[in-house]
């Protein structure tokens, strides 16, 4: 199943490629910049769609302690803060040429920031703490704060100024895309977050092969 996602991911995320830089028209308004649009949005959804991850398979491991749901929400947040931080960078990369400037304290700018810390003090519980429950309990709470954090990302265009532009997709979209920008946003979504499925399942199967060495080494140790 792993590497027929892979293989699947593969080729949409070739044909977003090609719809990307070739297929899809230019925005009248943001110009050629606008074209980052497909991957940056898509990155943003898996960023969030992670951290919601991370903080329901913590809290489900808290309530039925079983292992699996721990290393599930381990490894999403490892995978995640990997797209949390290329979001910041190809927002970075899309602000330049449409504000002037790398950065701005922008509401959904600084939301996503704190959503990157927050993964980065999750994995920093995680790795620099004893392992064991208490540390478990606290990470999950990291988690947590990032599951709120998530749809005021989404929401912040909407509850306070913001430089970004007004809601296109989703239920509070403003404005609708172009049926080809529509199109070509949807595959580039449906390929990263099939690649992202490709990522969680090989460090899933990882993770429980490194827990279960752990286990065998303090048995052999008692």
């Amino acid at each position: 199943m792993r590497s027929t996602l892979l293989i699947l991911s593969v080729l949409m995320m070739l044909v977003a490629t090609y719809m990307i830089f070739v297929w899809v028209p230019t925005e009248q308004n943001l110009g050629v910049s606008q074209r980052i649009f497909y991957i940056h949005v898509p990155l943003a959804w898996i960023g969030m769609v992670s951290i919601v991850l991370v903080g329901g398979a913590s809290l489900v491991h808290l309530s039925t302690k079983d292992d699996k749901w721990d290393a599930i929400a381990y490894s999403a947040a490892e995978i995640g803060v990997v797209f949390a931080t290329l979001i910041l960078i190809t927002g970075a990369i899309w602000a330049k040429p449409v504000w002037g400037v790398w950065w701005t304290w922008d509401p959904k700018l600084t939301t996503t920031l704190i959503l990157w810390f927050i993964y980065v003090s999750y994995l920093m519980v995680r790795a620099y703490a004893d392992e064991g429950s208490q540390v478990r309990r606290y990470a999950s709470v990291v988690a947590l704060i990032g599951v709120i954090d998530a749809p005021l990302i989404y929401l912040a265009s909407v509850w306070w100024r913001t430089a970004h532009p007004d809601l296109n997709i989703g239920p509070l979209a403003d404005q609708s895309l172009d049926s080809r920008m529509m199109v070509t946003f949807l595959v580039s979504l449906l390929g990263f977050t099939i690649f992202y499925l490709c990522l969680l399942f090989e460090r899933y199967a990882i993770r429980r092969l490194e827990d279960s060495v752990e286990k065998l080494y303090l048995d052999l140790e008692t």
